[in-house]
């Protein structure tokens, strides 16, 4: 790690929690806009399929979840 990155850490260390917490918020952002940056379309293409599969999925769980619940509170 440079002397520049450790510095940078360093004074990080020192700022209180909620600062702590918007700056590696940022710093998440920019890498994330970085790796963006470096993908080709169909990088990206396929990303956001899988994505949306993965969001049906999980929102098919969450609604047999619901369902579930609901029958649960009507056998009540």
């Amino acid at each position: 790690m440079s002397a520049g990155s450790q510095e940078l850490l360093k004074s990080f260390d020192h700022l209180p929690e909620t600062e702590k917490r918007e700056v590696a918020s940022e710093i998440i952002r920019r890498t994330f806009a970085l790796d963006r940056d470096q993908l080709d379309e169909k990088q990206l293409t396929a990303l956001y399929a899988e994505f949306a599969d993965d969001d049906r999925e999980l929102a098919g769980e969450g609604t047999e979840d619901y369902v579930r619940g609901l029958v649960g509170e009507d056998a009540r």
